[in-house]
């Protein structure tokens, strides 16, 4: 291994990214090694002295600071001192968010080290970051399916990560968007935005019909009105935004770029006033589902109803 690659240094601030750069850069080194997991703010430089000086029988040592933004003053740049110049066989991983009371030495890391960015995904950049996912695992996923999981799962990345994993090793990489919708099939997120979508474009029948069948299956009727809160949300948004860019709208309103198209094309068939009405619908729905009084089951079936009324 060269010695630029003695010291790695992981910053940003996603946990779940961060977590795995730690994890794929420790599975690149030798098995054998000793390794010393600290946190920065609890060690101390005659801890770092003791743990980077040369190994006397010449083992590998492996030596993981996470925390780095916590870490005092003096350990930090005996840190940094000791990242300049590792001794040999002293492999040492440095994760840091980019911010706290030392982040002014978070540039002098970067050159010291192989850097390893973990900042958090835009929204924006959701359905890229997923596609890249599914080619992680060999799959090259069709955008159908990319946005029925996002849908589905959300933005938490490792909710994500997880789920493309499983969803890869289940259908054997011909991953459909009929077999995300077909796993998830019992999750109420997706259930509500199924139903949503069926209130928001005037499908009336369609979208009681499901609403009924949703509750009756014990999904939770809460994350129903969530689902379609968020919808009709998304439709106030772009509806004085008519004939904008999807891609720039979806930085502005902190959703992906499929999430802004398809709710421009539904929001074309509202009217202003409609669209006022809608919103006093969902946010009455929202103070029964946060316990403020009413049957929550009546009042999500009467916001679906009156939404694709509205809609029709």
């Amino acid at each position: 291994m060269e010695a630029m690659d003695q010291v790695h240094f992981i910053v940003g601030e996603d946990e779940f990214l961060a977590e795995r750069a730690r994890r794929e850069i420790i599975d690149q080194l030798s098995p054998a090694a000793e390794r010393s997991d600290l946190r920065a703010s609890e060690i101390t430089a005659a801890e770092i002295i003791e743990l980077t000086s040369p190994s006397l029988f010449a083992e590998d040592r492996i030596i993981v600071v996470t925390h780095a933004e916590a870490a005092g003053k003096e350990p930090l740049e005996l840190l940094l001192k000791t990242a300049v110049d590792p001794a040999p066989g002293i492999f040492m991983i440095i994760q840091h968010t980019g911010g706290g009371r030392n982040k002014n030495l978070v540039p002098k890391f970067e050159k010291a080290a192989t850097v390893h960015r973990a900042d958090p995904i835009k929204q924006k950049d959701l359905h890229r970051w997923a596609s890249a996912e599914f080619q992680r695992h060999g799959v090259r996923p069709t955008p159908d399916v990319v946005n029925t999981l996002l849908e589905g799962v959300g933005s938490d990345l490792r909710e994500l990560a997880g789920a493309i994993s499983q969803l890869v090793a289940d259908t054997g990489g011909e991953v459909t968007d009929e077999a995300v919708r077909t796993y998830y099939s019992g999750v109420a997120e997706v259930r509500g935005f199924d139903i949503a979508d069926l209130a928001v474009a005037g499908h009336a029948a369609k979208a009681l019909a499901s609403t009924r069948r949703a509750l009756q299956l014990g999904h939770s009727p809460v994350a129903l009105a969530a689902a379609l809160g968020q919808k009709v949300g998304a439709i106030a948004r772009l509806y004085s935004t008519r004939g904008g860019n999807a891609r720039q709208l979806a930085g502005q309103l902190g959703m992906p770029p499929f999430a802004v198209e398809k709710a421009m094309r539904t929001a074309r068939r509202w009217s202003g006033d409609n669209v006022s009405e809608a919103v006093i619908i969902v946010a009455d729905l929202d103070a029964v589902a946060k316990g403020e009084g009413g049957d929550i089951e009546f009042a999500v079936e009467n916001a679906v109803r009156r939404i694709a009324k509205l809609a029709g």
